[in-house]
């Protein structure tokens, strides 16, 4: 169990870009704990697995960051700080693979007793889809059954909005730190939510919205949760990487059916083409709450893993096939702009598809396909 005096290291550790959960398990194989890592030369971080760029980069961080001066700080903001080895750490989000290492958060963590579900959709939800988001907030919140979501526009927003108003409990997951509530016109709705819930972010404080940040912050409203319902998503719906996430968890993934002529539920019915579970009746959440227990994560068949891509990310796939290749080389076999291969492959990496075999070089996870 990690001690008061080990949390400023865990904190340390989280400023600095590259050092994430799978770094973190490598300090604490190498030295026990984290504050003698923090104190390590720069050749036992390199002999604990990190690359020399990352070690020279841990080396250069203890100038600036003063562990014990950085987390009152924090504290001092009214932002509280959660380690992966604390008790009150979700229990469903500590069995996933590489779970956060460290939580900020602002109001209540969830009671470990207390079942989770999460709800995601589009930002452009249709009022079909508001009106089911609204009323499953409702009803879950009247069966004490606490909601995470994403605070987003849309469906995220809207479920939300509903479990405050019933006087639930609900739980937003922030793609940036919890000082910069996302988007703006949700502050209201995340001051409603700390009074019973909370606003929790892996991210440190200070860490302004950035896309690239939101797929992996998906992974944590599936990791937190029992099963989640998609209730509108688009062909390129960040729910649907909330889904992929659920099905690797070993979490159950819901489906609200939307008409085929509405392009939000185009990756919702494709969802449920590929084998998810189409939601009907509210009373299905209760029964599956009843008999839910966690699983072992199932790898994924190949129509459901190219289910899951984006066009952009289907050509970088097919270039990879069959052997690793360099970014340039991806760029130009596939004629897409860097941003764009870099973005993909990003999201590529979170959803377990692709490897990075070498610097800037991907391979495809050969097992999985």
């Amino acid at each position: 169990m990690t001690t008061d005096s080990d949390k400023p290291y865990w904190v340390a550790f989280n400023h600095i870009n590259g050092v994430g959960a799978v770094r973190a398990g490598q300090l604490l194989k190498r030295f026990g704990n984290l504050e003698e890592a923090w104190t390590a030369s720069k050749q036992d971080l390199i002999f604990a697995g990190f690359s020399d760029k990352l070690a020279e980069q841990v080396v250069l961080s203890r100038n600036r960051i003063n562990p014990k001066e950085l987390t009152e700080s924090i504290l001092s903001k009214n932002i509280k700080i959660c380690i992966r080895t604390e008790p009150e750490y979700p229990h469903l989000l500590k069995e996933i693979d590489n779970p956060p290492t460290v939580l900020y958060y602002v109001g209540k963590l969830p009671d470990n007793q207390m079942s989770l579900m999460g709800i995601v959709g589009t930002r452009r939800m249709t009022s079909y889809g508001q009106n089911v988001a609204e009323e499953l907030g409702r009803f879950l919140a009247a069966n004490g059954i606490g909601v995470v979501s994403g605070l987003a526009r849309g469906i995220d927003g809207a479920a939300q909005s509903a479990v405050v108003n019933a006087e639930g409990k609900t739980y937003a997951v922030l793609g940036c730190g919890v000082d910069h509530i996302y988007p703006p016109e949700h502050r209201n709705l995340a001051k409603a939510i700390v009074r019973d819930g909370a606003v929790i972010s892996e991210y440190a404080p200070g860490t302004h919205p950035d896309r690239v940040n939101f797929p992996q912050r998906n992974r944590i409203i599936s990791g937190m949760s029992s099963g989640v319902i998609i209730v509108e998503a688009g062909e390129k719906s960040g729910s649907l990487i909330t889904a992929r996430f659920a099905v690797e968890q070993g979490r159950e993934v819901f489906v609200v059916p939307g008409k085929v002529t509405d392009v939000q539920s185009r990756g919702t019915n494709r969802l449920i083409r590929d084998g998810a579970r189409p939601f009907y009746e509210k009373k299905e959440i209760l029964d599956f709450l009843q008999t839910w227990q966690a699983v072992e994560p199932q790898k994924l068949n190949k129509p459901m893993q190219q289910a899951f891509s984006t066009p952009e990310e289907k050509i970088i796939l097919s270039l990879i096939s069959d052997e690793s290749l360099h970014i340039d080389e991806i760029v130009r076999k596939s004629g897409l702009p860097l941003s764009k291969v870099s973005s993909s492959i990003v999201l590529l990496e979170l959803k377990g598809l692709v490897l990075e075999t070498a610097p800037q070089t991907y391979q495809k996870t050969r097992e999985l396909f």
